[in-house]
């Protein structure tokens, strides 16, 4: 049976999805397929160095590979155009909102918005719930 394949994406320093790998690595070691995706090369670079199976970078990559994809996880603002000072494209933002795939989506962001009734966690204690509590069960209905 072929891997599911969760896609990781992240965009300026990458320190989130490599946060995020980290985890899902740990977790799962190589029963998943796990995809970094960068709106930049160097988010794309720090994600692989955490542990991603593959990485790539740019609109056409995260068009093209999250339609594909069985998970996504990200900072909520992957499905905001223009979000993260302008790297999240509209395409980009558009083809992760269409994917089919489930989304697991971290409510991160430094855009002048706010989320009315999430709790303000550390990344660490979010990327913790993700993994231990919502990921598998994403995965076992995928």
């Amino acid at each position: 049976m072929a891997r599911k394949r969760v896609c990781v994406i992240d965009g300026q320093g990458g320190g989130i999805g490599s946060t995020v790998i980290k985890y899902i690595k740990a977790a799962y070691g190589e029963q998943i397929e796990l995809i970094a995706l960068g709106t930049n090369a160097i988010a794309a670079s720090q994600m692989l160095r955490a542990g991603a199976n593959k990485c790539a970078s740019g609109e056409n990559a995260i068009c093209h590979t999250t339609a594909n994809a069985h998970c996504i996880v990200g900072p909520v603002t992957i499905t905001w155009a223009n979000a993260m000072l302008g790297e999240v494209t509209p395409k980009m933002a558009a083809a992760v909102s269409s994917s089919s795939a489930f989304k697991l989506l971290l409510p991160l962001f430094q855009e002048n918005a706010e989320i009315i009734g999430v709790i303000s966690e550390p990344l660490p204690h979010l990327v913790q719930t993700l993994v231990e509590k919502r990921l598998q069960e994403v995965l076992d209905h995928v």
